[in-house]
């Protein structure tokens, strides 16, 4: 194996673990990881990371490896390593829970809104 193909099987496998520690996500390769993580990324990052997908299977022969644009998928690959590195795992878990009990406050406003608008009507209160 050449040492381009080594590097860009390095690189895509570095990004399906960044994937895995901090998405979340698991997957036997590159491609299936980004299929599950689609949503939590955004359009320019997942872009990029698409880009190594199509030349993964490329990047494992050692002659149509010579074929890639070697800059442009190691410049990709950083962007979203990049990104990847600056997801804060604690801000996503501390707005999930403050996104639930937000809805559940509404939601118990609602009902308590509700049961008093039926208690008017049946003439109760």
């Amino acid at each position: 194996m050449s040492d381009l193909s080594a590097e860009m099987t390095d690189l895509i496998e570095k990004l399906r673990l960044a994937l895995r520690a901090k998405e979340g996500v698991g997957g036997g390769d590159l491609k299936s990881a980004l299929r599950k993580a689609r949503h939590r990324l955004p359009r320019r990052v997942r872009k990029q990371a698409q880009k190594l997908v199509q030349a993964a299977p490329l990047a494992g022969h050692p002659k149509l490896c010579l074929t890639l644009d070697h800059a442009d998928l190691r410049k990709a690959g950083t962007e979203v390593l990049r990104y990847l590195e600056t997801v804060d795992l604690a801000d996503r878990r501390k707005g999930w829970w403050l996104g639930m009990l937000g809805a559940m406050a509404f939601n118990i406003l609602a009902l308590i809104a509700l049961v008093i608008a039926v208690l008017i009507w049946r003439g109760l209160i």
